[in-house]
Order: C-alpha cells, then structure tokens, then sequence
C-alpha cells in the first residue's frame, strides 16, 4: 500500500482526518526513561530511536489525548506506524494505559486507530507483556460501561490487533489495510493474503464495517453517539406494523401469512424505526449469518437502540453468537435492545451442528436471561421453535397479525405424531399458534397493528 494512502496516514494526520477543525489536545505520562539501548541492552536501539524521532517528529509509536468527533467527546490514541513500525515498547505501554486510565477517569468513550507491527524485538518479553498491560486497562473501561471503538489501518498485526483492535466493542477498518494476527514476514509463504486483509477480515466476521476514510468521521461519530455512555434509558418503544393483515381464522392461516413472500420482513420494519442504522458484523469466531442483522441504531429523536432481527431464514449459530454479543454490548453500555423474530427455527444441518448450534443458542438463551436493560420483543414472521423463542423477551414479547409463534412448525409436528400431511392444518389449530391465541395464553402482551 502507497505510504501517502489513508490507511497509511500518519497518526496525527489520522487523528485530524476525524476531529477536525474541534482539535485535539495532546497529553503525555509521567517521564519514566529507559536504560541505555533499552531494557536489553540492545545495541543501536538508543540509534534507532533518535532516527524514528527525526524520520517523524514523534516520541514514540504512540500519539493519545482528548478530542472531539462529530458533536462527542472522547479520548483517542493513535499509533505512528513510521515510529518502528508502530511497535509497541515499555513507553508505548504506558502511553496506551495512560489512554485508558484517561478515558476512565473522565467517563469518555476510547476511540483506538491502530496501525501496528506488534510488539518491538528490542525490548523482548518486557514489549510482549505490555499486552497484558493493554488488556487490563480495557477490562477496567469494560467495567465502567465505557466504550471501546478501533479504527484499524495499514498494517494492523502482531498484538497490536490482538489487544487495542480486536479487543474493541466496534471495530471499524479501513479499505485495503493488512489485518491480522501474523505479519506479512510470519506467515506462511503460500497463506491467502485476503484472509490477511481489511475485506477478508470482514467476510470471516472479525470486522464490523469497511469504512472509505471519507465516510470515517461521520461513521466514527455515529457509533460514539449510539453507544454512550448512557444514564438508563427506557424500553425501546414497539415498531409499528408494516402490513395490514386481518387476523387469521384458523391455525393454517396464520402460519401460511407467516410464510407469504409479500409480508413485510426485517429491513422493511428497521428502515422505518430507525433514522441511522450501524451494524454489527460477524460472531468473531470466523462466521457470519447473512439471515441474522444486529448492530445499533438511533431514532428520528435521537435516542439509541440495539437491535437484533431475524429475516425468515433458519438461524445458524454464527447468527446466535453475534445476537448475544450484541445483547450483552447493549447491557453494558445501558441501550435498551429490540428483537425482531423470523424464523422457521434453528438452522439443522450437519455444518451446523459442527459449529455448535445448541451450544450458540445456550449462549442467546443466558444473554436475553441476564440482560439488565429492557428488551422488546415483535414477532413478524414465523416463530419457529427455541430457535425463535431464544431471541424473545420473557414478559415483553408481542406479535404482528401476520405471525404465528410455535412449540414446533405443523408439519413436523404432524410428522413427529405420525399424522399423514392432510392433518397438517389441524395440527395448527392443536397448537394454538395464531396471534390472538398467543395472547390469550399469556405469550404475547399484545398484537400490533
């Protein structure tokens, strides 16, 4: 990548390209100097740093202070890849814990912009436990309720995107950046460079978002408005009903309005409830759910909301995973969550079951048990088994006219009672699926129209 590219932006021309004409005030640590060639005694090191100092004009890989995006306040740091690669040293480390411990103590959101070949040769193992140090700091913002946002550049590799990047709630990449673990100097000769990159990332779900750099600050500013932090909030409030269906007469035909290609799926309600969407992207363990959307958003009036929302396809467990993700960012930023339900139930096929299906679900199950801000739940499609009810508010869970929510869907029901399919309908009727009997059981508070 061309050294005069946006992702190869220097760290303040970075931390520029996002504050703006708001400025940025720059803060230092305490001085704590280093023995002589460093803690090795590496010979040249002192050399070395005294040219990366010339070459940038920086005292080390790591430029962090306060600043403000869009109309938020945050802290920033931002690393100088031209200052030894970014690497990060004894002083990166307290640079870096001082950017945290910043951001704590005056209640900020961090916004990382990392561009780092990962821990510096020089100082040894004193480099690699500055990572230790890192984690540490972003447990204690964790804690707090404050959020962490990366912005990961060219490169981003090595601990660096171990701890400051892909430790982040958000993260955000820019295009054609090298992102990864190995640098392009350890990984195997014959390795797939895309898996390596800012895209590849993002197909395999480690990534939230690709963002052009003039898309950067508006996109940045979004996110830092969507996630806080936030006093409590109240119950995301229901979205309206996108379609106009009269409530079925019998249990086949709720279940056949569920299933009609014309009825309003996802998208269609999400578009109308929020004004600004900001997806999250992936269950960080190397999948995705395109049938499964879930980020954050912000109302016409401004308030925050996360949402996760089927889109009437059987959900794979990378869909689960990014759900309870999502649900427990939102607990611990105090957002109050939105579920849509779709689905005719869990994905059952053998991939999915080697990816740990029931074990994805448990952990949506505990995430929607545990959660501590309100959740509201609209059911707009199918209702498909534990598959759908594990995204279901226990005591806030409503339905459109177009819906039905089940035990099990009538066919396999049926099949399940050795019934012939001509007593598939019913079936429908035994199981009491239609809207108005999912209120009169107690299931759902209400039907939406």
């Amino acid at each position: 990548m061309p050294a005069d590219s946006p992702a190869r932006a220097t760290a303040r021309g970075t931390i520029a390209l996002l504050t703006g004409a708001s400025g940025f005030t720059e803060h230092r640590p305490p001085s704590r100097p280093l023995p002589p060639d460093g803690p090795l005694g590496w010979a040249g090191y002192d050399a070395a740093r005294e040219r990366a100092a010339a070459r940038t004009g920086e005292e080390e890989s790591v430029v962090y202070g306060t600043g403000t995006v869009g109309d938020r306040a945050c802290v920033l740091l931002a690393f100088e890849f031209g200052f030894l690669g970014g690497s990060l040293g004894r002083q990166t480390g307290d640079r870096l814990a001082a950017a945290y411990e910043l951001a704590l103590t005056r209640r900020l959101p961090l916004l990382a912009l990392v561009a780092t070949g990962g821990s510096r040769m020089q100082e040894g193992m004193v480099a690699l436990t500055q990572l230790q140090r890192v984690a540490a700091a972003s447990a204690r913002l964790r804690a707090a309720g404050l959020p962490q946002i990366a912005v990961v550049r060219d490169p981003t590799t090595g601990g660096g995107w171990a701890t400051v990047g892909a430790g982040a709630d958000v993260v955000l990449a820019l295009p054609g950046a090298q992102v990864g673990f190995a640098g392009s100097r350890v990984r195997p000769a014959d390795a797939d460079p895309y898996a390596y990159s800012a895209e590849g990332q993002f197909a395999a779900g480690q990534v939230d978002a690709v963002v052009p750099p003039g898309e950067l600050a508006r996109t940045v500013a979004l996110w830092l408005r969507a996630l806080g932090p936030h006093d409590a909030l109240p119950a995301a409030p229901l979205p309206r009903a996108r379609s106009a269906a009269r409530l079925p007469e019998t249990g086949r035909e709720a279940v056949a309005a569920a299933r009609a290609p014309g009825r309003p799926r996802a998208e269609a309600y999400l578009a109308d409830y929020f004004a600004a969407r900001l997806p999250l992207h992936g269950d960080r363990c190397g999948s995705t759910d395109p049938g499964l959307l879930c980020g954050f958003g912000l109302r016409a009036d401004g308030s925050p909301v996360a949402y996760v929302a089927q889109c009437g396809t059987p959900t794979r467990p990378a869909g689960y995973r990014a759900a309870a993700r999502t649900i427990r960012l939102a607990d611990r930023l105090k957002v109050p969550v939105l579920t849509l339900v779709d689905t005719p139930g869990a994905a059952n096929d053998a991939e999915a079951e080697r990816a740990g299906a029931g074990a994805a679900i448990a952990e949506t199950f505990a995430a929607i048990a545990a959660v501590r801000v309100p959740v509201t739940t609209l059911v707009i499609g199918e209702g498909g088994s534990g598959g759908a009810l594990a995204l279901a508010a226990p005591d806030n869970t409503h339905v459109t006219a177009d819906s039905y929510f089940s035990v099990i869907a009538p066919e396999p029901a049926a099949a399940i009672l050795k019934r012939p399919p001509s007593e598939t309908g019913a079936t429908a009727d035994q199981l009491r699926l239609r809207p108005q009997d999912l209120v009169d059981l107690g299931i759902a508070r209400s039907i939406v129209s």
